[in-house]
């Protein structure tokens, strides 16, 4: 019997099987291009932050293995950097693809390449320059999507294993996940602003946590949205999403993330795009992975 059966982990009309989908049904996706706000208006902190870091590795060629509805990518194709941007939700991509088709006559953005992959079949669906990409990222807490329903993390391991060797030599992956220790310890998560995005809507986010065999297996946050007269387009007033995670903890993650580059990386951990401290008084809401493929 599925986790599902038992316990909706995703907005109805999902489907269950294989690497799940959980805008399937659109609805998310539409809200989400609300929830984010103006694609120019990314915090300031991020976008330096990211910026500088491709830029301090000599990054060129980027891979974005879950572009949703291309915030990320259209951030950097406009810094300049050579983009393939790809997601396993068609629902997400058709806004990447608008994006590019809109700014066609960018000589930049009709060399954007966007396409429909699956994190567990990644090496068959993404065509890989011979050495790698400089850098690959998969940030806004989207590696989280990806459930545990065997038990045993194999395809969250298979998952990374695939992207990890998408990058170069000498190259990175930037991937993310909440503070899910944080989450699971005081059943709430961290206070503090939304480090990737500005949006002024009215949000409420209710979180519920699943186990499993006296496991965490699974977190889910209801959203629900207040809609802006002015972007109704066909959604309701209030809108409500249900959208689940698998809740990594720091120290598992990190030892996910060497296996998944045979130990041959170089490993930093911020927490909001700051240093992190094990320990330190205030409780990051993200921690972000940089991992250096070693030779």
């Amino acid at each position: 019997m599925s986790v599902d059966s038992v316990f909706r982990t995703r907005s109805l009309g999902v489907a269950a099987e294989g690497l799940p989908d959980q805008y399937a049904d659109g609805k998310a996706a539409k809200v989400w291009e609300l929830y984010i706000g103006d694609l120019q208006s990314r915090t300031q902190e991020y976008k330096s932050w990211l910026v500088s870091l491709l830029r301090r590795h000599g990054v060129r060629r980027v891979l974005d293995v879950a572009c949703g509805t291309g915030v990320d990518s259209i951030m950097l194709v406009e810094e300049g950097f050579s983009m393939v941007s790809v997601d396993a939700s068609d629902k997400m991509l058709k806004y990447a693809l608008k994006a590019r088709w809109d700014r066609r006559k960018e000589a930049a953005f009709d060399q954007w390449v966007i396409e429909e992959a699956n994190w567990l079949t990644l090496p068959e669906d993404v065509q890989k320059p011979a050495e790698g990409f400089d850098a690959v990222i998969c940030l806004g807490n989207s590696f989280a999507h990806l459930p545990d329903f065997k038990g045993d993390q194999s395809e969250q391991k298979l998952a990374l294993h695939n992207i990890a060797s998408m990058v170069r030599p000498g190259g990175i992956l930037i991937i993310d996940h909440r503070n899910y220790d944080y989450i699971l310890e005081t059943g709430r998560a961290p206070q503090g602003k939304n480090i990737y995005y500005k949006s002024d809507l009215t949000q409420d986010i209710s979180t519920s946590v699943l186990w499993v065999n006296n496991k965490p297996h699974m977190i889910t946050l209801d959203y629900t949205i207040q809609v802006p007269q002015a972007a109704l387009q066909k959604l309701p007033e209030v809108s409500k999403f249900r959208l689940s995670y698998y809740p990594h903890r720091l120290e598992n993650f990190s030892e996910l993330l060497k296996d998944a580059f045979s130990g041959s990386m170089e490993h930093t951990v911020y927490g909001d795009f700051k240093a992190y401290r094990p320990g330190q008084a205030q409780a990051p809401c993200y921690f972000i992975h940089v991992c250096r493929r070693t030779a």
